[in-house]
């Protein structure tokens, strides 16, 4: 069995912890917060190694970051590239009732935790978070640090580009694509292209804000 050490003593963490102790798909050895406090405490029985500066002390264990947010994410792994941990030393977690049908890929780094669905040629980027019960169906393209709330559904064809957040329950238009570190709110519908760093909410989605878009 692989050792695996979480990064950021979060709630996604904790919901990692308890998936993969389930599965037994990992030993956790523990987890490591820029929270200095945090050492020497444990979340959910697993202890707190350190910090994020401390991961190059575990270099026989796989390593996988727990932030909720796709920018915190994509930050710690530049981080950690700096320190000279390469893309290979990131685990993939995900729930014994997920399969990945022969045409599918799911990158390094990336979370799914049950019922989620990939139907036919998904491609799911690195570092990839998809909470319970979202659907990908046939040949949707989700790019690095995308993140999924529960019960997000996709149609076919769909292009998730990097960063992107899409809020819980809602749904996107097949042939659709979601721009750069957007946001979709809570129950939208997507009909049409979202360009990058801009939140969109309602049904159907449209837009209500705009951030940077990196």
């Amino acid at each position: 069995m692989s050792e695996l050490v979480l990064v950021a003593a979060t709630g996604l963490a904790r919901e990692v912890l308890a998936m993969v102790r389930g599965s037994g798909q990992y030993d956790v050895l523990g987890v490591l917060d820029d929270d200095g406090r945090l050492t020497g405490s444990a979340v959910d029985g697993a202890p707190v190694l350190g910090t994020v500066d401390d991961a190059p002390l575990y270099s026989h264990a796989l390593l996988l970051v727990c932030q909720e947010s796709g920018r915190s994410r994509e930050q710690t792994v530049q981080r950690m590239e700096v320190m000279g941990i390469p893309e290979s030393r990131y685990a993939t977690a995900i729930d014994a009732t997920v399969q990945c049908p022969e045409g599918c890929l799911i990158g390094p780094g990336s979370i799914l935790f049950r019922n989620v669905t990939l139907t036919a040629s998904v491609t799911l980027g690195s570092h990839v978070v998809a909470m319970p019960s979202v659907t990908f169906m046939h040949d949707d393209d989700v790019a690095d640090y995308a993140t999924f709330e529960a019960g997000v559904a996709l149609g076919g064809a769909v292009s998730i580009e990097r960063g992107a957040t899409l809020g819980m329950n809602c749904s996107v238009r097949e042939g659709v694509s979601v721009g750069r570190y957007s946001t979709v709110g809570m129950g939208a519908a997507v009909l049409a292209n979202i360009p990058a760093g801009e939140t969109w909410a309602g049904v159907p989605a449209r837009v209500i804000g705009t951030s940077a878009a990196g």
